[in-house]
């Protein structure tokens, strides 16, 4: 594996830790700063904006700028924000520490898997790209966990130095490692991603990837409070948990791609829909108990990202068939998708707490992602009244985009 590539690896490390790590410290960020917990969750809510709306804007503004010159100015200024939200003040510095950092998680991931395939034979250029996103994986694992505990014991400012310390060694590697030579072709303009977004074919699986994640993120973002304040758990505990959701996130990732393998995309999301549903109402009842909510954290961590593969193996097949010039575009939408939904989940989830209590996110995120099953059977029944082609949406950007 080149070094360069261990770089990137480490930077999506890096920035999948400082993404959802904020979920396991709420608690403590909410009473240090005085805040209640529905405008500590907007902390998630609004990463997710600057990921999301900075993606494909950013990128496009930043086509000509050198790919390395690019990467580390990204990782400088991610570094940068979680300074600022080491040393934040106060909680509206905070917030802008968190845009910041968002806005450079998105263009990161969208010329990232460009520079990754450059660094290596084109035979392989599909493995470096799941190399890359490894680090996001791991973070899940492994990141997450340790970034709580740490921010348990330390404080939870301690948890964004050690995030800064991760994005210095990613400049570091990033400058001495990475080629300045790598060749790019310009991202696609404003105008192309408009264009992809007037086909509704493709804005129905947007709504799929938003309304799914949004619904799981309704409970998530306050799956600490729900730890401590419902189950009883003990602020150190949370970390262990997080563990065990993220070592839940790893496999169902694998189980995932595999079930669309065998099941096509619309079969393997529709079950994985159902499932999440179900979890999501069970944590309602399961949430008292210490044994049965770490059951249901266990399930759930498996079929809340589980339908990754599924739902971007099926972004590329209806691209290839309505905009076939945009495929690209296409894809990185999905994620912009994702992200809106994560937004849209955690604010909401903060007004279900506010009003009606922490407990009341896990039907509610059920009922939220039964809609998401919804738009996949509706989408489904569109592919069988319109079929695409034989042999469209085949290939190797469907296992590139899997990856």
């Amino acid at each position: 594996m080149p070094i360069a590539l261990l770089a990137l690896t480490i930077s999506a490390f890096a920035i999948g830790t400082t993404e959802f790590v904020i979920v396991g410290l709420l608690p403590t960020i909410a009473a240090d700063l005085g805040v209640n917990l529905p405008s500590a969750g907007l902390l998630v809510s609004l990463y997710a904006m600057g990921v999301a709306i900075g993606a494909p804007l950013l990128t496009a503004l930043t086509g000509k700028v050198p790919r390395k010159l690019l990467l580390v100015s990204l990782m400088v200024l991610f570094t940068l924000g979680n300074l600022l939200a080491w040393k934040a003040p106060g909680y509206e510095s905070l917030i802008i520490a968190r845009i910041l950092t968002g806005l450079a998680h998105g263009v990161f991931f969208s010329i990232g898997s460009t520079i990754a395939t450059s660094l290596v034979p084109k035979e392989k250029a599909a493995s470096a790209i799941a190399i890359m996103f490894t680090g996001l994986t791991v973070a899940l694992v492994t990141g997450v966990p340790l970034g709580t505990f740490i921010g348990q014991h330390f404080g939870w400012r301690a948890t964004f130095l050690a995030v800064s310390a991760l994005g210095l060694i990613a400049i570091v590697g990033s400058s001495l490692f990475v080629p300045s030579t790598i060749q790019h072709n310009k991202p696609a303009s404003l105008l192309q991603q408009v264009k992809v977004l007037a086909e509704p074919r493709l804005l129905l699986v947007y709504a799929m990837t938003a309304v799914g994640y949004g619904g799981s993120f309704i409970a998530f973002t306050f799956l600490a409070p729900i730890l401590t304040d419902i189950t009883g758990f003990g602020a150190n505990a949370v970390s262990l948990v997080m563990l065990v959701y993220g070592v839940s996130v790893a496999v169902g990732n694998i189980w995932g791609g595999k079930l669309a393998d065998r099941r096509g995309p619309i079969g393997a999301l529709k079950i994985i829909f159902l499932g999440l549903a179900a979890v999501l109402l069970a944590l309602s009842f399961t949430a008292p108990s210490r044994w049965m909510v770490l059951l249901t954290v266990l399930v759930w961590g498996a079929v809340a990202f589980g339908n990754v593969a599924g739902l971007q193996v099926y972004v590329v097949q209806q691209a290839e068939h309505y905009t076939p010039r945009a495929v690209d575009v296409a894809s990185g939408l999905n994620i912009a998708a994702f992200n809106l939904g994560i937004a849209g989940g955690a604010w909401g989830g903060g007004l279900i707490v506010e009003h009606l209590g922490l407990v009341h996110t896990g039907w509610i995120g059920a009922l939220v992602v039964l809609g998401a099953f919804g738009l996949t059977a509706l989408s489904g029944r569109l592919d069988r009244l319109h079929p695409r082609p034989a042999g469209a949406g085949g290939g190797k950007s469907i296992r590139a985009a899997a990856h």
